[in-house]
């Protein structure tokens, strides 16, 4: 995400004399627009495997490989097209490498993801009922004992 906020090309536009040139810096998300949302959404990606488990974790490697391919295709456009003016190579290359590593990832992810461990249980809802002091009462005992100052969960 990093490496397209930085100037891929810089362009410089003649002036009149005296004045110097123009120059127009362009960013990888001014020349590829959709690159920074598709990194957003990669990352997001990410951040949802640690939640998932099984199948679902291993289809979510798979969308997550075709996501970061994309990434890095969009790096090597910006190394390989034919830019007038000044174009610096690194973010580009930081892209295709960022991309490639996070296609590699998926990969493994798709292929292995279900052997993974978990998120512990408690961050599951239970399918019984509640149990505790405060079953039995209505949600509006329970405020008013707030009200009050109370612990409406002791007994």
């Amino acid at each position: 995400m990093w490496a397209v906020t930085r100037a891929w090309v810089v362009e410089l536009a003649p002036r009149p004399a005296p004045l110097p040139p123009l120059r127009a810096a362009r960013t990888g998300a001014e020349l590829l627009p959709w690159l920074p949302a598709l990194a957003l959404v990669a990352l997001a990606g990410w951040g949802a495997v640690l939640a998932t488990r099984g199948r679902v974790r291993r289809l979510l490697g798979g969308v997550l490989t075709g996501l970061a391919v994309a990434l890095a295709a969009g790096g090597g456009y910006g190394l390989l097209a034919g830019f007038t003016g000044a174009v610096s190579r690194q973010w580009p290359l930081l892209c295709l490498l960022g991309g490639g590593c996070a296609a590699a990832a998926g990969v493994l992810t798709a292929a292995r993801g279900d052997r993974w461990s978990v998120m512990g249980a408690r961050y599951e809802r239970s399918a019984g009922p509640a149990t505790g002091p405060a079953q039995g009462r209505s949600a509006r005992d329970a405020w008013d004992a707030l009200d009050r100052g109370a612990d409406p969960t002791e007994d």
